[in-house]
């Protein structure tokens, strides 16, 4: 049974003051499963003789409360006031909040901030609409849109359900890179009202993000609105996942020795991330790779392929890998593979199947929460793993991409973001690991790692200057007027 801190409870019990039984609770809570974070006094609470104090637990599930509490309330001098549950209770009245850069105290603050004074700026903007990056918050903010189609491991949730996820990216967007985000929750899962939907509100917007948007619509949405708007669109589900997985192997190859050209690698799962990592896979050099969805190995000698009932997405995949055309279970696959990569679900091989892959075997196992294998599992067949989970080491985890690759596009003034500037994103995140503490259990950084987004958003902007796409002059520091798509 494995606590967490999703599941953390306060606990506010009323302790009699002659006889506290502090230890002995805690020895209960302890008995129970429970792991106990702090202990804190509630000054003033209480009647006479007694005290109030509050227990923040980590537990297992709701269920795991329960025990929690039993265990308290039997204890003799005890009694349980009230519970909290400490995530529902970050989450009320939403996670994020807008704060003003300038106070407005006085009649001349208004004046400047609101009119008169602000017409001078939207007629300088009327004029040159590039100078909108200059004079509103557009240099520095991201929409971060999502259908609620494909959340997390929740599914087709729907967009009020979604909120609390593109909240917590916003979060993490202004934690780690200072980009202020915006949750946008459209209540549509039609492609053409997706992207009409992000086009009518991308003037106020310097980048968009796209999230949780089922496959195979994900790709349209994103090559559509990369063709129609003038800022950059990046579909993190896709895009944030190669990246980060490409910094992962970038670095575990420095270990086991083998030029990328030579790999042989396995996908499994051919979703958005699966096709993202590969389409990255190949641009780095690897030539050689096999990807299998839930019917087996993916070749132009399929069946679905032969018919013309695979999908788009698939069809370029049979297209452009297994060169060998190789067929089978994912189990089957494994044969002679340098490399695994896990993007599909749990049980999907077992250790005993990585005995068939080469030496100094890779396995990035990134189904969440539970693995493609289990690390334990792996461990007797492999040199390198990874997941995504927290708990063990080398989590693959988006959060070392999207800040930083935003920052470094907005900095920059991008148009887009460039499959070049991924590749150094991900060359970025991986040079953060220094040689001197490069092992077997230390390929990839940590998520709170601080020199990760201003790493990846200069490497960022470097590529957007070489690459031609920066509009940014630095000698002014204003950005180059924009075309305007329509004439």
């Amino acid at each position: 049974m494995a606590v967490s801190a999703q599941y953390s409870v306060t606990i506010r019990v009323e302790l009699d003051a002659r006889q506290e039984p502090l230890g002995k609770l805690t020895a209960a809570i302890a008995e129970a499963g429970g792991q106990l974070q702090g202990v804190d006094l509630v000054p003033g609470a209480g009647g006479e003789g007694k005290r109030v104090r509050e227990f923040t637990i980590d537990a297992a599930d709701r269920d795991h409360w329960e025990r929690i509490l039993r265990a308290i309330g039997s204890t003799r001098g005890a009694r349980v006031l009230d519970y909290v549950d400490r995530t529902m209770q970050m989450h009320r009245g939403g996670k994020i909040e807008q704060h003003n850069k300038y106070p407005l105290k006085t009649r001349d603050d208004l004046s400047m901030a609101y009119t008169p004074g602000v017409a001078r700026v939207c007629m300088d903007i009327h004029a040159d609409r590039s100078k909108a990056f200059e004079y509103t918050i557009k240099k520095n903010t991201v929409a971060v849109v999502s259908d609620g189609s494909a959340v997390l491991g929740l599914g087709n949730i729907g967009p009020e359900a979604a909120m609390p996820v593109m909240e917590g990216k916003c979060m993490l967007f202004k934690e780690f890179a200072g980009v202020d985000a915006f949750p946008i929750c459209l209540d549509t899962q039609d492609a053409d009202e997706i992207v009409r939907a992000v086009e009518l509100m991308a003037p106020t917007f310097g980048g968009v993000n796209l999230e949780d948007i089922s496959a195979p619509r994900c790709f349209e949405i994103e090559d559509r609105l990369k063709e129609s708007l003038d800022i950059p669109v990046f579909h993190d589900d896709q895009h944030g996942t190669a990246v980060v997985t490409m910094a992962a192997l970038f670095n575990a190859l420095k270990i086991v020795g083998k030029p990328i050209g030579e790999l042989r690698a396995l996908v499994a799962g051919l979703g958005a991330a699966g096709v993202a990592v590969t389409k990255m896979m190949l641009e780095a050099g690897v030539t050689d790779i096999v990807g299998c969805d839930r019917t087996g190995a993916v070749s132009t000698e399929r069946a679905d392929y032969q018919s013309g009932e695979m999908n788009a997405a698939k069809r370029w995949y049979a297209e452009h890998t297994n060169p060998g055309k190789v067929g089978g279970s994912p189990a089957e696959a494994l044969d002679g593979m340098d490399i695994f990569i896990g993007l599909s679900g749990p049980g999907i091989i077992v250790g005993d199947d990585l005995e068939k892959m080469n030496d100094d075997a890779i396995v990035f196992a990134m189904a969440n929460p539970t693995p493609e294998v289990m690390p334990e599992e792996a461990a007797p067949h492999v040199r390198i793993m990874a997941t995504g989970r927290s708990d063990y080491p080398n989590q693959i985890n988006n959060v070392l991409c999207f800040p930083g690759i935003f920052r470094g596009a907005l900095d920059a003034g991008a148009q887009q973001i460039t499959e070049e500037m991924k590749l150094a994103a991900a060359k970025g995140i991986a040079a953060v690991v220094t040689d001197d503490d490069l092992a077997e259990d230390y390929i990839i950084p940590s998520v709170f790692n601080r020199e990760v987004a201003p790493r990846v958003a200069e490497t960022v902007v470097a590529e957007a200057k070489r690459g031609g796409v920066a509009r940014l002059n630095e000698e002014t520091g204003t950005f180059q007027a924009v075309v305007d798509p329509g004439g």
